[in-house]
């Protein structure tokens, strides 16, 4: 009966089991699947011996005829899940030298995603010592016979894939509660690994590769929209990145990289796409950094093409004249268009309908270079970062296992796609996954991005601390009711922030950290694991290390290793360095680490100043002054820098861009934060606007250079 039912699935959907060694394990051993439709245990029994039981729940077996030939017969274990011995009754049965398939979280998934597992599955590895395999079912979450809202198939691919037998931690000496629980969550941890080395192995090894099969699989679902209000299918928009790559094949000749000037419109993750399509390699430029540092990044990437727009120079006012200077061909997409006609629409669209093959190259490798971006400048010169196809796809991996998304997500991006964060998740994360994402181009309109938002019942938002306090400061109560997930990074979230979108807006900003090296989140918070305060958990794939600090007597200066690290540095001696290290990045900030793995970041090594002979951390510093001096409304912010100091090797000071505040003010403010007396500033000076980057952090190596001008305001 078994091979009939195994021959039925691979006819209908292509079924496929790997790893079946593993189910060989000898009792007491557990399988844990994860459980996303009413087919899945057909899918695990074709593959396991008969002396395999199911456990299943008695009181839902009496619903029916049907239920009961399902539910109770010898492949089953029926048990009742309001009895307190049902748990017994398993353990009785493992410690026999059974074997049971037991689904953890209890439910059908109505995410299509793992949902959280109970404490029991812990207590009984606990008291057991049973091994256990984990069963990732790929595909199944689109089956009609799925509870979630994610759009189905009636015949998609299906593919189970089993762990080894995997053996739980040695707890010591801990209570049986809090067994259950670290065992609770070790296991999910496990079933989350092995869905992230399933989908690095069997899915697209290329950004690419991975949006045209999404877009194959919906090509008539609203995927991308701008400011212009122009929604485009799936189908438009791999139509626009063929007929782009055709007109564009003989204007960027020469050299493997181009540069892209482009904001956030529809026509940019095009001309990404387009690009890759042609064997190049995007450069992306930063607009706001200025003309100078442009050109300089422009030299660094030896780039002899950048693709632009005229519309978009004219409106942020940039002078390209430097660029020309310098021998750089400008291509502007007006001129592109103007070129394409009709007809080559047309037969565009018809190989897309029937998926013809055009005229691009091979498919990028997942080691091959896939964009460059730069940093963000704050602390020096930026720096070219070659990030890889397996870099983003890694990271693009490693969030969609931690945060359920579903079809119905829609996802507001208005950080520029410059910077890492709104590329990686901001844009390719909801092509790759098939999430309607709509680009905004600037973060800076207070007034107008929440209303869009609004407007356009988006459901995902990405932002830093700088930027939802403006929000907060202009918003609508109700303008941010459709928010499941609000993601903030690149800045450290004050708490004040925390607590005025909460109080204003029933929001829960759930905290990252990243790096553009890193492609770029490294940890994230998530609502089945939050901690306010820390940044969240390492993503999964990552491993670091602390060093020690001289001075620093919680935290060490954080190493971090794993597949979303990028591929190095254009430039020379940054790359030397980086190598050096053999695959690990140092990323300069100091970071504790508590006992269930949270990170909780306590500053930049170069953000900390020794007063004293005692290291002092200044954004530490800025945190306690964040929200501080509610009399001066949201809009008072205050950064610090230093000054070299004959008595006291370094000395604080505060510049501030509200004009009426008192040094005795910050004093106060920092003593109330508990902070020493080594924390306050010797000065305090004053601003119009504390300089800002793209991403809304400050730019204190600006504001460094402003300081010989600033004038210390009245104590």
């Amino acid at each position: 009966m078994k091979i009939v039912f195994r021959l039925l699935l691979r006819g209908l959907f292509r079924f496929r089991a790997y790893d079946l060694a593993a189910l060989k394990t000898p009792g007491p051993v557990l399988l844990i699947p994860d459980h996303v439709s009413w087919l899945d245990w057909l899918l695990l029994w074709v593959c396991l011996a008969d002396d395999w039981k199911f456990v299943t729940s008695s009181s839902t077996a009496q619903t029916s005829w049907l239920h009961r030939k399902i539910m109770i017969n010898r492949y089953t274990f029926p048990i009742d899940a309001g009895s307190p011995y049902a748990v017994k009754r398993m353990a009785e049965f493992l410690k026999g030298g059974g074997r049971l398939v037991l689904f953890a979280e209890g439910r059908l998934s109505r995410t299509g995603n793992l949902m959280k597992l109970f404490d029991g599955t812990g207590f009984l590895i606990f008291k057991t010592k049973a091994r256990v395999i984990t069963a990732y079912l790929r595909g199944a979450e689109r089956l009609p016979f799925s509870l979630n809202p994610n759009d189905k198939k009636y015949f998609p691919k299906l593919t189970v894939h089993f762990s080894a037998a995997l053996t739980a931690p040695e707890l010591g000496e801990v209570s049986t509660g809090r067994a259950r629980v670290l065992l609770a969550n070790w296991l999910r941890d496990q079933m989350v690994k092995q869905q992230f080395a399933v989908e690095m192995t069997f899915g697209a090894q290329n950004v690419l590769t991975a949006v045209a099969e999404t877009a194959r699989k919906h090509p008539g679902r609203v995927i991308l929209e701008d400011a212009t209000l122009q929604p485009l299918t799936y189908r438009k928009l791999m139509v626009g990145v063929e007929v782009l790559a055709d007109a564009l094949r003989g204007k960027v000749t020469g050299g493997g990289r181009v540069g892209l000037l482009l904001p956030n419109v529809n026509a940019t993750p095009v001309a990404i796409l387009a690009l890759w399509s042609l064997g190049k390699v995007p450069a992306l430029l930063n607009y706001s950094s200025g003309i100078p540092t442009m050109l300089a990044c422009t030299e660094l990437a030896a780039l002899k093409h950048i693709v632009t727009s005229r519309a978009f120079l004219e409106r942020a006012r940039l002078d390209v004249a430097a660029f020309v200077k310098a021998g750089v061909n400008l291509v502007y997409l007006e001129d592109v268009r103007a070129g394409i006609t009709g007809s080559q629409k047309f037969l565009t669209w018809l190989r897309q309908v029937f998926h013809l093959p055009s005229e691009s190259g091979p498919a990028p490798a997942a080691e091959a270079t896939a964009v460059i971006v730069f940093t963000s400048g704050s602390e020096g010169m930026p720096k070219g970062v070659e990030l890889t196809h397996g870099n983003i796809l890694a990271n693009i991996r490693q969030m969609l296992a931690v945060a359920d998304f579903t079809d119905q997500d829609r996802l507001f991006n208005c950080l520029p796609l410059f910077h890492s964060f709104g590329l990686t998740v901001g844009t390719f994360l909801p092509l790759m996954r098939g999430l309607y994402v709509f680009l905004y181009p600037s973060p800076l309109h207070y007034r107008m991005v929440p209303s869009v938002l609004y407007d356009r019942n988006c459901t995902v938002f990405l932002s830093t601390n700088t930027f939802l306090n403006g929000y907060a400061r202009k918003a609508h109560p109700y303008d941010f009711r459709s928010l499941r997930y609000l993601f903030a990074a690149a800045e450290k979230l004050q708490e004040a922030t925390a607590l005025a979108w909460s109080q204003k807006y029933g929001v829960r900003i759930l905290e990252g950290y990243g790096a553009t090296e890193c492609a770029p989140c490294v940890s994230v918070n998530t609502p089945l694991e939050p901690r306010y305060g820390s940044v969240g958990r390492l993503l999964l794939g990552m491993e670091y290390r602390l060093e020690p600090v001289e001075g620093v007597t919680e935290g060490g200066r954080l190493f971090v290793r794993g597949p979303n690290v990028m591929k190095g540095y254009l430039n020379a001696e940054a790359n030397a360095k980086f190598l050096a290290l053999g695959g690990w990045y140092d990323t300069g900030d100091i970071v504790s680490v508590d006992a269930e793995g949270y990170l909780h970041i306590r500053g930049r090594m170069k953000r900390f100043a020794k007063v004293s002979g005692e290291m002092v951390s200044l954004t530490a510093v800025e945190d306690a002054l964040a929200g501080a001096f509610p009399q001066y409304g949201l809009r008072c912010q205050v950064a610090i820098i230093t000054r070299p100091d004959e008595g006291k090797g370094e000395a604080l000071i505060a510049v501030s861009n509200e004009p009426k505040l008192t040094l005795d003010e910050i004093r106060d403010a920092i003593k109330a934060k508990g902070l020493t007396n080594l924390s306050v500033p010797r000065e305090l000076k004053a601003v119009k606007e504390i300089p800002k980057l793209g991403t809304g952090k400050v730019n204190h190596r600006e504001l460094q250079t402003l300081l010989a001008d600033l004038k210390p305001t009245t104590p």
